[in-house]
């Protein structure tokens, strides 16, 4: 299963860190890529866990590097990517990478990786609900949350640039859907 890929994309307070949990459970072949940003931790977050944080500067220096698959500046200042070094440890490994990045970076992932990935774009039944998921998750300010649904709304315009649309209505529901589009690509 080396070479190949699985990408989820969502909004923010779609569930998309959830349905891959929940993927990474049942497919110990498939190994998380951690993604790189130059915005601070949040809440719990540890570096190398779930981001290498990075400053600005530092991003900038590994961009101007070549050490990007794919990076997108999300907001002023806020840069997201891929390292090289991360794809390459999890595939040296003979493991499967999951990647867990805002719907620019899967779009850029899918166009990488063609038929070696599957990309599947996650969504909130509603803007409302995901301004309440937002809410509920306690690690935004409600300025933040307000930009962040803002921004919802143009990251749902690239649901068709992906492989599947995974709508997070019911959880159970989402959760076995990811799992049979995931055997699915891993079996083909």
């Amino acid at each position: 299963m080396a070479g190949k890929v699985i990408i989820f994309s969502a909004p923010s307070g779609s569930g998309k860190s959830t349905v891959v949990g929940h993927v990474l459970r049942l497919f110990p072949e498939m190994e998380f890529s951690v993604s790189a940003t130059s915005r601070p931790p949040r809440g719990q977050e540890q570096d190398g866990v779930e981001y290498l944080f990075y400053n600005e500067e530092t991003f900038r220096a590994l961009i101007a590097d070549g050490k990007f698959v794919e990076y997108e500046q999300v907001y002023p200042g806020r840069f997201y990517g891929t390292l090289k070094s991360e794809v390459n440890r999890i595939w040296a490994k003979g493991h499967t990478i999951i990647f867990d990045v805002d719907v620019k970076g899967g779009v850029s992932l899918k166009k990488y990786f063609g038929d070696n990935a599957l990309s599947v774009f996650i969504q909130a039944p509603s803007v409302e609900v995901l301004r309440q998921r937002l809410v509920l998750r306690g690690t935004d300010s409600p300025e933040e949350i307000e930009k962040r649904v803002g921004k919802a709304a143009e990251e749902m315009t690239y649901a068709p640039q992906f492989d599947r649309v995974l709508v997070n209505d019911d959880l159970a529901t989402a959760l076995a859907e990811a799992e049979s589009l995931v055997r699915g690509f891993l079996a083909g």
